[in-house]
C-alpha cells in the first residue's frame, strides 16, 4: 500500500480549498433585493435602465440633469467620471424603523458601472475614512453629529451599498450568506413580493402597520369620496404600487391589503367613488381625459384592493402642462 506523498496531500488541499471557494461563492448573491433586511418597513427599486429608453424617462433624466448643476453635486460627478443617466441602471431604496433611535435606519443600493477607485479618493477628499474590516471596501463618512454614521460600500464595479453604517454591514453580511434574512428569502415584507412584478419600471411595497398613522380627520376642502378612502385606508396593512413605462404612457397597478372583508369592500367602495368624483371634475374643462379615467378598473383580489390602469403620454403632457402653469 502506497502512503500519499507530500505533494500529494498539499495537491489534495488545493483541491479542498478550491472547493470550498467556490461553495463560498455559489452562496454569495448580488441581488439587491436578498441585501434588504426582512424588517424593513419599506423597499422600492426603479429601473433607470428601462425609464431612460422611453420619452417619459427623457424627460425625467432631463429634470435631474437640473439638480446635478449643483456645484457640490456637480463637482463629485465630475471628479468620479460618473454619470448617472448613462452609468446607473437600477436603485433600490428600503428604510426600517429603528425603535428608541434618532432615525430610521436607511439603504441605497445602486446597480451600474462605477469606477471604484476615483469614487473612493472623491469620497477620502470629503473625509471619509476606509474600514478594511468588512467584507468589502467600506468608507466611513464624516459625521457631525452624534447618530449612526453613514457609510458607502464599494462591493465592485456594478454594485454600491450605501446607507448608516449599521444598515450597510448588515446587508454586506446578507450578501456573503446568500442573502439569508433579507427579503428574498422570503421573510418578513418578502412575503408580499409576490403581489408585485419585479421586472416593472418601478415597484414599491409599504408595510403600514410599521409606520406612523396620523388619525386626523381629512380636510374640509376634500370631497367625500377623497375622506372615504382615507377613512378607508385606516384599515389598509399594505400597499403594492407597480408601474412600467411605454413609449404611449404608463400602466399603473397599486394594490391595498385590508385587515377584513369589511374593511376591503369600503376600500373598494371609496375607490370607485373617487374615480366617479375624478371623471366629473374633469369633464368641461379636459373632456379629453374622461375615457382616460373610464379605463381604470377597480378589482377585489382575495384580501387587497387594486385599482390599475393606462395613463397615455397626452395624459401625462397635460398634468406636466398643467403644473407648470401654477
Amino acid at each position: 500500500m502506497h502512503r500519499p506523498t507530500l505533494a500529494s496531500r498539499l495537491a489534495l488541499a488545493a483541491v479542498l480549498a478550491l472547493v470550498c471557494a467556490d461553495a463560498r461563492a455559489v452562496r454569495r448573491t448580488e441581488d439587491p433585493v436578498a441585501l434588504v433586511p426582512a424588517d424593513a418597513a419599506t423597499v422600492g427599486v426603479v429601473h433607470w435602465n428601462a425609464l431612460k429608453q422611453t420619452p417619459l424617462g427623457e424627460r425625467v433624466f432631463a429634470n435631474l440633469d437640473h439638480l446635478s448643476g449643483d456645484d457640490d453635486a456637480a463637482r463629485f460627478f465630475r471628479e468620479t467620471g460618473l454619470t448617472p443617466r448613462e452609468d446607473i441602471d437600477t436603485i433600490t431604496v428600503a428604510m426600517t424603523p429603528s425603535a428608541g433611535s434618532k432615525s430610521d435606519s436607511g439603504l441605497v443600493i445602486f446597480e451600474g458601472r462605477f469606477d471604484l477607485v476615483r469614487i473612493a479618493a472623491a469620497l477620502t477628499s470629503r473625509g471619509a475614512k476606509l474600514d478594511s474590516s468588512a467584507t468589502a471596501p467600506l468608507y466611513r463618512l464624516a459625521n457631525p453629529g452624534d447618530g449612526d454614521s453613514g457609510a458607502v460600500a464599494l462591493v465592485n464595479r456594478n454594485l454600491l451599498v450605501c446607507g448608516g453604517e449599521d444598515a450597510v454591514r448588515a446587508a454586506l453580511a446578507r450578501r456573503e450568506n446568500g442573502g439569508e434574512g433579507g427579503l428574498g428569502s422570503g421573510q418578513g415584507l418578502g412575503k408580499q413580493l409576490s403581489r408585485i412584478d419585479r421586472d416593472a419600471s418601478a415597484w414599491a411595497l409599504v408595510d403600514l402597520s410599521r409606520m406612523p398613522r396620523h388619525d386626523g380627520e381629512a380636510s374640509q376642502t376634500e370631497g367625500e369620496p377623497s375622506r372615504a378612502v382615507i377613512g378607508a385606508m385606516k384599515s389598509v396593512s399594505l400597499i403594492a404600487v407597480q408601474t412600467t413605462v411605454k413609449d404611449d404612457g404608463l400602466d399603473f397597478q397599486a394594490t391595498g391589503v385590508a385587515s377584513s372583508p369589511e374593511d376591503r369592500d369600503n376600500l373598494e367602495d371609496a375607490l370607485r367613488g373617487v374615480l366617479a368624483m375624478w371623471r366629473m371634475a374633469v369633464q368641461e374643462k379636459s373632456p379629453e381625459l374622461v375615457s382616460v379615467i373610464r379605463k381604470f378598473k377597480v378589482e377585489s383580489e382575495g384580501d387587497g384592493v387594486s385599482i390599475r390602469g393606462n395613463l397615455p403620454a397626452t395624459f401625462l403632457r397635460s398634468l406636466e402642462s398643467h403644473r407648470a402653469q401654477k
